[in-house]
């Protein structure tokens, strides 16, 4: 079989470089061993909102399990093999294994193609813990498939899945504790954003044990004890590990055809997406670059127009995280795009922060707890005219996953600082903290200012 693009995987990166592909009239195929759709749809963002959702509602565990399934099934149809054949898409289930830069074995039926996307996601990592393997662990891959309701869960792992997840569940009843590692909670964000995340858990119940790891677990009748580095021990029902996550690329044979990986086992691409090997592009979780559903896709939009154009090696298009949002979905929400503050030293930026308690829509929402911080910095040649360029910004609220979009916009577009500040918003919204922080970069407002970026 001779096609124009073949794509293994079929996850967001894959979705996105299959319909790229048929867009420019190509001919293309995914493999997919699963259903369409792949984790965000079956084990990642779809469930884990729904859960979030119907438990900040209130819902009953049987309830809340309903909504997912039910949202699960709603989104993976318009993702399905018919969905994609009706948009120029040909779906082939089964395992793929490279046999050279141009063909891919399936099943024992060799595939050729002109180009080939390697986007076969990644998977959730089980560290090597005395005493975890002969316990049945829970992870985002299996904890959706729960019938019934687990009375004490530990938490192994305080990032964006374990705090997403410890909060639905501890909202449904679940007397959880979540054990971290690090310092603070969602040791990728400010640690303002994760006091505020930190406080919103405990509130519910939820005991957070952070710079303390696991360092045995001793399986009993009911569950598991789970011994810590800090001398304690605590005895739950369940234990889901969230602590990373790793490539799948297990016989997929990246090494008998050359493509290269970094010290985790990540597919290496530059920002075209390109591998070490002529003809092949890696998109998606399984390249380690930002793990996020909407940064596959766009990594897949870009792989597919090069592998496609004729003008790929003189303007091939290049994925750019600089304007790439995230979110962490906890109440209150965590979003971050660009340059943290202390990121944003050598580049003399400049910070300006709204505090909530200060910011009418927070007060009459009852929602206080939280902040929006902007941060900007001088432009080649014209400095800090007008304000200067935004580096980044991290919003902890409860529309924070909106509200940064806005700033993600003024970003991607190259937008004066001072825009920001002169355009109106409505009131009372929670994007008004967004011109009322580009406001104190000129001048005083409510006896805040800016100040210089500090490490």
């Amino acid at each position: 079989m001779d096609i124009d693009l073949l794509v293994i995987g079929g996850g967001a990166g894959g979705i996105s470089a299959a319909q790229t592909a048929a867009r420019r009239g190509a001919s293309v195929t995914i493999v997919q061993e699963g259903p369409i759709g792949g984790d965000c749809t079956f084990t990642g963002c779809v469930p884990s909102k729904a859960l979030l959702a119907a438990a900040a509602e209130g819902a009953s565990f049987d309830e809340a399990m309903g909504r997912v399934r039910a949202a699960v099934g709603t989104i993976a149809a318009n993702e399905d093999d018919a969905a994609m054949a009706a948009q120029g898409v040909t779906v082939v289930h089964g395992r793929a294994e490279l046999r050279d830069p141009r063909t891919a074995i399936v099943d024992g039926t060799a595939m050729r193609a002109g180009r080939i996307v390697v986007a076969t996601g990644a998977a959730p990592i089980v560290p090597p813990i005395p005493g975890l393997d002969g316990i049945d662990v829970l992870t985002n891959e299996n904890v959706f498939d729960l019938r019934t309701r687990p009375g004490t869960l530990a938490v192994l792992g305080g990032g964006p899945i374990g705090c997403e997840l410890a909060q639905a569940l501890a909202r449904l009843g679940t007397q959880v504790s979540v054990v971290e590692a690090a310092d603070q909670l969602l040791s990728k964000e400010e640690p303002e954003a994760s006091a505020v995340v930190e406080r919103a858990l405990r509130a519910d119940g939820i005991a957070v044990r952070v710079a303390t790891s696991l360092e045995r677990v001793e399986p009993t009748d009911d569950g598991a004890r789970l011994h810590l580095s800090d001398g304690s021990s605590i005895e739950v029902e369940r234990v889901l590990v969230a602590v990373g996550r790793r490539p799948v690329t297990d016989g997929l044979g990246l090494d008998e055809v050359g493509v290269g990986t970094d010290d985790r086992g990540f597919v290496r691409t530059d920002d075209t997406m390109a591998t070490d090997v002529r003809g092949i592009y890696a998109v998606g979780d399984v390249t380690g670059r930002l793990p996020f559903t909407h940064a596959a896709a766009r990594m897949g939009l870009i792989a597919a127009t090069n592998a496609l154009s004729s003008w790929r090696r003189l303007r091939p298009q290049r994925f750019d995280t600089a304007a790439i949002p995230w979110i962490t979905f906890t109440d209150p929400e965590v979003a971050h795009v660009g340059m943290t503050e202390a990121e944003a030293v050598d580049a003399q930026g400049r910070v300006a922060v709204v505090p909530f308690d200060a910011l009418d829509r927070a007060i009459v929402s009852g929602r206080t707890d939280g902040y929006l911080k902007l941060i900007a910095g001088p432009r080649p040649l014209l400095g800090r005219a007008a304000g200067g360029r935004v580096l980044g910004a991290t919003v902890v609220g409860p529309a924070a996953g909106e509200v940064i979009h806005e700033v993600a916009l003024a970003m991607r577009t190259g937008l004066f600082t001072g825009r920001l500040a002169q355009t109106v918003h409505a009131y009372p919204s929670w994007s008004v903290a967004v011109q009322i922080a580009a406001a104190q970069l000129f001048f005083e407002v409510d006896g805040r200012s800016h100040r210089p970026a500090q490490p």
